[in-house]
């Protein structure tokens, strides 16, 4: 990619969640400093050997999780920086444990303004984490003499890494080429809006509540938030979902407001033949939030399909809480003569999988663990997803597509291809492309859309003939 004609604005200032302050530890105190980036440098470790941070975090002690959490999610929206700023420090890297302590100590400490702590405490605990960690421990004093030598000369450091996109932009070259050539216009916000902390955005189950008389208990609770699109809460502040009034009435469920277009836009043209309840699939349905507001939103008969067993259980859950059901299956939907009894379904939301380039705010991690090759990869099984789902929508029916990516190959381009060797599916109105928007950024949101979301993309698919009967 061609550098960047000018410097990107920094996503303004947000406090690190909840990373408690350094202390000698002991019961009832929070975990001291070193205790925390010993796991969070654990957790950036395992990115960098290719396993994702929910599953790092997975295997941390209870008691640290929350703040090396934080501190690794911070680390990682840095990391391109961070990496450059070791590269002019050492040559050659020590080995992985060493080396992810002393990258997540560069992360937090390069831009004092946003550090969570004092980059004078952050160095001196990163040693001292080092120190009391074996595989670390022979590198000590090399981390100890990178970070020092990082205090001292910090200013002139950093302003030499301004000339590495990587380091400007915090992600990889050949996203940065990517995100670019899809976005033009607006590549410089998608990438800002990724590197900014997401809200917790809740979806209200107006089967059991309005979402202004949940609005109001929420204010009860002392709990701020504001609307967004048509059933969306945006929290001020995050809280643990316990906390939430009604949450294990099914009152509320925690979803990006982006997400919980799929439902409306499905159901949105299709009214029950008569005599019988709409047919529904959810496709690829795990955890289970599109499956649930399928059914907040109509009386159907849903089924959704999920491949992963401990996944596809997470469906009965979130179902289970909401007081609602659905026929789930454990499948490959790529493999309906597994699963499919034949009756064609009126409307069908396929969530496809996909590289997630959408939802880095939330996921930080997901820049680092994909390869520019996994797109071509991934947009292969999407057209062979759409290709087997067709045939099972009834003549009159509706399918949505939907990525949770900003990769055009994945969104518009696919249904392009589709579209053009289809040619009894028509594109009916539809989102498209909507790109990541924080709501600290300047790319103001359309007018139908939510004001804080991730990025996905949605296309909503007719089928030619007679059947579901278009409301």
């Amino acid at each position: 990619m061609a550098e960047a004609a000018k410097r990107p604005g920094r996503a303004p200032a947000r406090p690190v969640p909840a990373a408690p302050q350094a202390q000698p530890g002991g019961p009832g105190q929070a975990p001291p400093l070193w205790r925390l980036l010993q796991a969070a440098a654990g957790v950036l470790a395992a990115v960098k050997g290719g396993q994702s941070a929910t599953a790092a975090l997975a295997g941390v002690e209870a008691g640290l999780r929350p703040g090396a959490q934080a501190l690794a999610s911070q680390a990682l929206r840095r990391l391109g920086r961070a990496e450059a700023l070791r590269r002019l420090l050492a040559q050659r890297p020590p080995p992985p444990h060493a080396d992810a302590l002393l990258v997540l100590a560069l992360a937090l400490a390069w831009d004092a303004t946003e550090a969570p702590y004092e980059p004078f405490t952050l160095v001196d605990q990163a040693v001292e984490a080092a120190k009391r960690d074996p595989r670390a421990k022979p590198q000590s004093g090399f981390v100890n003499a990178c970070l020092r030598r990082f205090l001292r000369e910090r200013d002139a450091l950093v302003a030499a890494t301004e000339a590495n996109p990587e380091a400007r932009w915090n992600y990889p070259r050949w996203w940065l080429e990517r995100v670019r050539a899809d976005h033009p216009q607006q590549w410089e916000s998608v990438l800002t809006a990724g590197r900014t902390q997401p809200p917790m955005s809740l979806r209200v189950n107006t089967r059991r509540i309005s979402r202004d008389a949940y609005l109001a208990r929420l204010q009860d609770a002392g709990m701020a938030a504001r609307p967004t699109g048509g059933q969306g809460l945006v929290l001020s502040r995050p809280c643990p979902v316990q906390a939430l009034p009604g949450w294990n009435e099914g009152w509320v469920s925690v979803q990006d407001a982006a997400a919980q277009l799929a439902a409306p836009l499905l159901l949105g043209e299709l009214a029950a033949p008569p005599g019988r309840p709409l047919r529904l699939l959810d496709a690829c349905a795990a955890p289970g939030g599109k499956t649930a507001h399928l059914l907040e939103l109509a009386d159907a008969q849903v089924t959704a399909i999920e491949l992963d067993p401990a996944r596809a259980a997470r469906i009965g859950d979130t179902l289970g809480r909401m007081g609602l059901s659905a026929r789930v299956v454990v499948a490959d939907a790529g493999r309906p003569q597994d699963w499919w009894d034949g009756q064609p379904f009126d409307g069908i939301l396929l969530d496809a999988p996909c590289t997630a380039s959408g939802i880095v705010r939330r996921h930080p991690d997901v820049p680092w663990l994909r390869r520019e090759r996994d797109i071509a990869q991934l947009a292969a099984t999407q057209a062979r997803l759409l290709a087997q789902m067709w045939p099972l929508l009834a003549p009159g029916g509706r399918l949505v597509y939907c990525t949770c990516s900003v990769f055009r190959a994945e969104g518009q381009a696919q249904v392009e291809t589709f579209l053009a060797h289809n040619k009894e599916a028509s594109a009916r109105p539809a989102p498209g492309h909507l790109l990541p928007h924080s709501g600290d950024s300047d790319n103001a949101p359309g007018d139908n859309q939510p004001s804080d979301h991730d990025g996905f993309f949605y296309a909503l698919l007719a089928r030619g003939g007679h059947g579901a009967r278009p409301a």
